[in-house]
């Protein structure tokens, strides 16, 4: 059977996937503000919508990840794949807030199905360079970000509709279908070396993993919550902002494609995440105060920050936590998901009061975008004191252990 899989198919085909997850946030973002005056919802209602799309993302990681090994791999792609034509036809035919609701959290529910199958099918795939494989996995969900912001921007600037930019999310989606069909998926990597399910809970107790969960909650805030809201925050008006955001992005790409294998070939994974730490606090807080085209430079530098995140955290918990199996990695993308599900209204409420502030003494609404990053800069500080802690604590295992 093991000659059968073709485990470079299987690696494309599930970029691809995660290439439309990629969109759905891209092009979704970058429409924010024109669904919002179309349906004339507010900062809040906007949080809660695309907060959604993380609560579907962290329903499907947690219930993906714990019956990956029970109905297969094949079974949840093909429920992804449903998903993703399902949410996008809903999303393109919505008429309000409830309605975009529902299609957003089907889509979340297929997005973090795809993670649910395909974070533990490339380590199951390549377990000998698992953390390179997902991050070169993971450079294509800034990749399709890009892509969809670019396809956004490119039809606004035709004067097409944001149906239509939804629309085109089911041309990759049907890719996808036909690169995964017919073709051999191998067991887990947790079954393949024989441990039981009871183990992989057991596992999922210890508490460097609990930590990890803990940091992971930050991580991901950090990242999705100031990308989701940059077209908001930084409305100026010589730079487009969803331009922005789709530098930011690209920044993300290559940090994943080009440094990433370069970092994690030299500097240890709790290194290279508290490197990532300080970066982003840099860059938000250079975002916060960047006026005009300075505003890319301040982006590079947060993009280069976040852009190690999540890949590192996944293959830190499979490298030194490989019991915790699919449950492991899914809960580790559910909890991120989550607590970005609570984020994004917290930050929209935030917005709403920014401006109103901003507003009531006379000075410019942007301004609110930046007051709004400055309160953000809690999260990568605290995720510096985390991992520096990380770092101790693995070099005094590391000593422990020779």
């Amino acid at each position: 059977m093991e000659q059968k899989i073709n485990r470079s198919g299987l690696f494309w085909a599930s970029c691809v996937a995660l290439i439309v997850t990629a969109m759905t946030f891209g092009i979704r973002t970058g429409i924010l503000g024109t669904l919002g005056e179309q349906f004339g919802l507010t900062g809040t209602q906007l949080g809660i919508v695309t907060g959604t799309a993380f609560w579907g993302f962290t329903l499907a990681q947690i219930f993906g990840g714990t019956l990956c090994d029970v109905i297969g791999m094949r079974r949840l792609i093909i429920i992804a794949f449903i998903g993703h034509v399902v949410g996008i036809a809903l999303s393109i035919f919505a008429t309000g807030f409830w309605s975009l609701f529902i299609s957003t959290l089907i889509l979340g529910i297929a997005n973090g199905t795809v993670e649910a199958v395909c974070n533990p099918l490339v380590t199951s795939l390549f377990t000998t360079e698992k953390t390179k494989k997902l991050n070169l996995f993971h450079f294509w969900y800034p990749g399709g970000i890009v892509i969809g912001t670019l396809i956004g921007y490119f039809l606004q600037k035709e004067g097409l509709g944001w149906e239509v930019q939804m629309a085109t999310m089911l041309v990759p989606t049907v890719i996808y279908g036909i690169m995964f069909y017919g073709k051999e998926f191998p067991v887990t990597e947790r079954v393949a070396t024989g441990v039981s399910t009871s183990e992989m809970f057991k596992a999922c107790l210890n508490p460097l993993f609990i930590f990890m969960v803990i940091c992971m909650f930050i991580t991901a805030s950090t990242e999705f919550g100031v990308n989701n809201w940059v077209p908001l925050f930084l409305q100026q008006g010589e730079i487009s902002s969803l331009l922005l955001l789709t530098w930011v992005t690209l920044i993300m790409a290559l940090g994943r494609l080009f440094l990433g294998p370069i970092v994690h070939g030299v500097v240890a994974p709790e290194k290279a995440l508290l490197l990532s730490a300080v970066l982003s606090a840099i860059g938000i807080y250079w975002l916060s105060a960047a006026t005009g085209y300075t505003a890319f430079a301040a982006a590079a530098v947060f993009g280069l920050g976040v852009s190690f995140f999540w890949p590192t955290m996944l293959g830190f918990v499979s490298v030194n936590l490989p019991k915790t199996g699919a449950l492991g990695l899914a809960l580790m993308g559910g909890a991120g998901m989550l607590c970005v599900a609570f984020a994004l209204p917290v930050l929209g409420s935030i917005y709403d009061q920014k401006v109103a502030e901003a507003t009531a003494t006379g000075a410019s609404a942007l301004s609110g975008g930046s007051e709004t990053l400055r309160t953000v800069i809690i999260l990568p500080v605290f995720l510096i004191i985390a991992f520096a802690g990380l770092v101790f604590y693995m070099r005094g295992k590391e000593k422990t252990a020779h």
